[in-house]
């Protein structure tokens, strides 16, 4: 083991090649916050979180002034006691994002680093389960997309070997939903898996209304049909409807999945390594849904998920949407609609550090 010697805090700033939209929101910018840790050996680990365009100096200014300078000295492999610390110097902030996001940040350099030092992939230093997992792609579903447009892209998919589509809904009324829907399933046959994300858009008796055109679709899933905080809602959704409920995105700790999990609130978990705050609860988090038989499917960020999809057993899919072209040199394997995870060591992102700097809107700061 070595201790930590270094840290270091830059942030980037991408603009998305496509537009973003959903029912609520639009994702202009995806403001990157990338860490590196330094260890007394000479080794280090980068890491990284995002927001979709605000709070990304928050970020930053929290890992500067309050966890970085806790992590220097400390035995680098320790990172559950690292995570549980710096949990903690914050916890009149937490559970929130801009702490689980600067955490995240943190957790994924660690981790790169403890598989640096390994020489073992992710996949394999968090569990190894398989070498590779189908893709859904959301890139050509988001809610502006007409109709003619959504199934061109749903029918390429296919045609490349991925298994789904993920189809944003929440148009103003539930016959033009159904319209999109049902146009993309005639389309591409009843093989084909048409996934659904409301982005907490409605209220229970809408999403219960919304429900029944899902079902005459035959979705996959439903996702963030409310908002997030509302776990009664969801349970009575849940029972109301042969719909699988899909929630995560939008939650920011493990004992809000146990919520959700523990009253059938939703079959299917979607944790965002980034907004839970890291990989170190990412994996206690699937492991809890495997303890109640229920997949885990993530959102975004599959340049890091991939390998985490891979390291478990209960997780079916990866959703498609490229992030980090613009920060990497290769990219993610893809072959044949399957995507496959890095077996160098690390996280498996080929960071560019060039292309970094390049991209860079906040100079690096350096703790030591």
């Amino acid at each position: 083991m070595a201790k930590i010697v270094r840290v270091e805090i830059e942030m980037a700033d991408l603009k998305p090649k496509v537009r973003r939209s959903d029912a609520i929101q639009s994702f202009v910018s995806q403001e990157t916050p990338i860490l590196r840790v330094f260890d007394a050996d000479g080794a280090a680990g980068t890491g990284y979180s995002y927001t979709i365009g605000t709070g990304g100096p928050a970020i930053v200014s929290l890992l500067e002034r309050s966890l970085a300078p806790r992590m220097i000295g400390r035995e680098a492999e320790e990172i559950e006691g690292i995570w549980r610390e710096l949990l903690f110097a914050t916890h009149a902030t937490a559970v929130g994002a801009i702490t689980s996001l600067a955490l995240a940040a943190v957790d994924t350099a660690l981790w790169d680093l403890r598989c640096r030092r390994a020489g073992l992939p992710l996949w394999r230093m968090a569990g190894g389960a398989k070498p590779s997992v189908p893709l859904y792609t959301t890139e050509g579903g988001w809610l502006h997309i007409e109709t003619g447009a959504l199934v061109e892209d749903a029918l390429a998919a296919k045609e490349a070997g991925f298994g789904g589509s993920k189809v944003k809904i929440g148009r103003p009324h539930l016959s033009e939903d159904r319209a999109r829907l049902t146009a993309v399933r005639e389309a591409v046959g009843g093989a084909y898996e048409i996934m659904t994300d409301a982005n907490q858009g409605f209220s229970r008796p809408e999403a219960l209304r919304r429900a029944k055109v899902l079902e005459e679709a035959g979705v996959a899933w439903f996702e963030e049909p409310m908002p997030a905080d509302d776990v009664a809602a969801h349970a009575l959704l849940a029972a109301s409807t042969s719909v699988p409920v899909a929630v995560g995105e939008s939650l920011y700790s493990i004992s809000q999945f146990k919520d959700y999990l523990a009253v059938g609130a939703c079959s299917i978990v979607q944790a965002d390594v980034a907004r839970i705050g890291g990989i170190t609860p990412w994996l206690k988090v699937a492991h809890m849904a495997e303890a109640f038989n229920a997949p885990i499917c993530p959102h975004f960020l599959m340049e890091l998920h991939v390998s985490l999809v891979c390291a478990v057993p209960n997780a079916p899919w990866l959703e498609y949407i490229p992030q980090l072209d613009a920060l990497t040199g290769e990219g993610m394997r893809i072959e044949n609609g399957r995507a496959f995870p890095s077996n160098e060591p690390g996280l498996g992102i080929d960071w560019d550090f060039a292309k970094i700097e390049r991209e860079r809107v906040m100079a690096p700061v350096a703790v030591e």
